[in-house]
């Protein structure tokens, strides 16, 4: 399952094809922007896990970009990619809203590590963060989002999702998920599972064209795109 998407601010075309790949190799999606006015466009645009910036860019500068940025998002988190020698860039980027820093040339296990840091710090790391297409739930902060709207769901709608988002492309019986959802004493029909996946859908699938839970006659159900 993808972990987030990451848009890379990189204008030397094989530093950012490199991070691109390693970042994929990962389970990230990445998108690569080459110059300063088009990442920061991108990052203002879309919805990103975290963004990793190029101090030295054409146009706008890395730091420029941040500056902009920050003042309508302080929450994705941004890691400058500065050079060695530029003390003060490290510090003005810090004072601005950078997360971290990470000096060329690096580690790529290195920078990964940074990474993993900073979106949990964020909650939003692997481990709280589920997506599939454009749905989007953060299990540490109980955030559901589709195509980038809220979503409000109760406490056991929202186990309910979270256990379908982790079993993708499954087929998942009505007796597992009550199981798993309700716990292995729950005593009750499996009905409530049809409930429960009914109010989902009304308030997650059907305001939109595509549906992600898909019923399976006689089984139970899976989340698909």
């Amino acid at each position: 399952m993808e972990k987030g998407h990451i848009l890379i601010v990189e204008d030397e075309e094989k530093i950012a094809r490199v991070l691109q790949l390693e970042l994929e190799y990962e389970g990230y999606k990445a998108t690569i922007k080459e110059t300063g006015t088009e990442g920061l466009h991108a990052a203002l645009e879309e919805k990103f896990a975290l963004v990793l910036l190029d101090v030295m860019l054409p146009g706008l500068s890395g730091l420029e970009v941040l500056r902009r940025l920050r003042k309508t998002d302080m929450h994705t988190p941004v890691i400058l990619l500065t050079a060695r020698d530029s003390i003060p860039d490290k510090v003005t980027g810090l004072d601005i809203g950078a997360n971290d820093y990470v000096t060329k040339p690096f580690e790529i296990e290195e920078l990964l590590a940074r990474i993993r840091a900073a979106l949990r710090q964020n909650g939003s790391d692997p481990g709280t963060f589920l997506s599939l297409g454009d749905l989007q739930v953060n299990e540490k902060t109980r955030e559901v989002k589709r195509a980038d709207q809220e979503v409000e769901l109760t406490p056991r709608e929202f186990d309910l999702l979270v256990f379908l988002l982790k079993h993708p492309q499954q087929v998942l019986t009505r007796e597992q998920i009550l199981a798993s959802v309700w716990g292995f004493d729950y005593l009750g029909d499996t009905n409530v599972v049809d409930v429960y996946i009914r109010y989902i859908r009304k308030k997650m699938d059907y305001p939109y064209e595509k549906q992600l839970i898909h019923t399976v006659r006689g089984v139970g159900y899976a989340i698909k795109e």
